[in-house]
């Protein structure tokens, strides 16, 4: 599969493709992105611009970027395709089938997806061995993470190139090595907020609180390293094995006692009235300070070696 990749197709120009389209340029990529609705270019370019400012990058970058109506217009210029269409699949099908006619055979075709596996529309494709999906987090021109999962007809090439991609675009992709719905971070997140949504149902405690418990707790050290390595240096010099050993039996009561919630009217009232209260309006404002910390943590994270605790740092080794 193709790896040498100076040009990108981003078909759908959303949130997800603007952000995308925002990331390609930055790293001096040109992108030809496609949508049909005839209003896209302005509003794409708008945000795309904002994005920009975000990534310290010239808005000169704009130059490079190119927009159509048409998705195979766009494919058969690329090194490589990001679809970010509607999660529906009678859509990607389709969309998928054109894309496939109109690239040439050795360019990877990938989905952002956010729970669709590959295997529910890569068949309909004349090479479904290049198709997989590339799920980035919200907005991926900022969240470093790729969920990269493969197909029934998927080829381990294809996954390579695709990695490697990811990598040229300076994200963190970790290989999927199963098709679950959600795949695998967002299957996490949902086990989380069933949790939370049961117990704010219960009246255990407000949304507002539960947000601040997360955040100023469990959320400060989960930034810097995953749940697993946060559980096992809380255990000390036995880490893991001495947590398992102690806190294990606890844990598995607590497993028991998890809710199971309905998203009934009522639940979803209270949420959406908990949330407005927590929020006061000032939406756009906390988006912008949150996009701000983002950055600002993602170059601490840089500075003190915790990107990825797989890479030594300059001194051999985390710190």
């Amino acid at each position: 599969m193709r790896t040498d990749i100076s040009t990108v197709a981003v078909i759908g120009a959303g949130s997800i493709g603007a952000s995308w389209t925002a990331l390609a340029l930055a790293k001096g990529l040109t992108v030809h992105a496609a949508d049909p609705d005839p209003a896209t270019e302005e509003r794409l370019r708008a945000v795309v611009a904002d994005h920009l400012v975000e990534l310290d990058t010239e808005p000169t970058a704009l130059e490079r970027l190119h927009v159509h109506a048409d998705p195979a217009t766009a494919a058969a210029r690329a090194d490589l395709v990001l679809e970010a269409g509607p999660e529906r699949i009678e859509v990607k099908r389709d969309l998928f089938a054109a894309l496939d006619a109109a690239a040439a055979p050795d360019v990877v075709l990938a989905s952002s997806s956010s729970g669709i596996g590959p295997s529910a529309f890569q068949d309909a494709c004349r090479h479904p061995g290049r198709v997989l999906v590339a799920h980035p987090f919200n907005p991926p021109h900022l969240v470093p993470l790729v969920e990269v999962v493969g197909g029934k007809a998927t080829s381990d090439e294809t996954v390579e190139a695709t990695m490697a991609a990811m990598r040229l675009l300076d994200r963190r992709p970790v290989r999927v090595r199963a098709e679950l719905p959600g795949h695998v971070v967002n299957r996490l997140q949902s086990a989380l907020w069933r949790e939370a949504y049961d117990l704010v149902r219960r009246g255990a405690i407000t949304v507002a609180d539960l947000d601040q418990a997360v955040a100023s707790g469990p959320g400060l050290r989960w930034a810097l390293l995953g749940p697993i390595a946060t559980q096992h240096l809380s255990g000390g010099p036995g880490g893991m094995s001495h947590v398992l050993e102690h806190l294990g039996p606890p844990m598995v009561g607590w497993w028991d006692d998890l809710g199971t919630p309905e998203l009934t009217p009522e639940l979803t009232e209270q949420l959406v009235a908990g949330v407005a209260e927590e929020m006061g309006g000032r939406e756009r404002d906390v988006l912008a300070r949150r996009d701000r910390a983002l950055r600002e943590l993602l170059a601490l994270k840089q500075r003190t070696g915790l990107t990825d605790l797989r890479e030594p740092t300059d001194q051999g080794g985390p710190r």
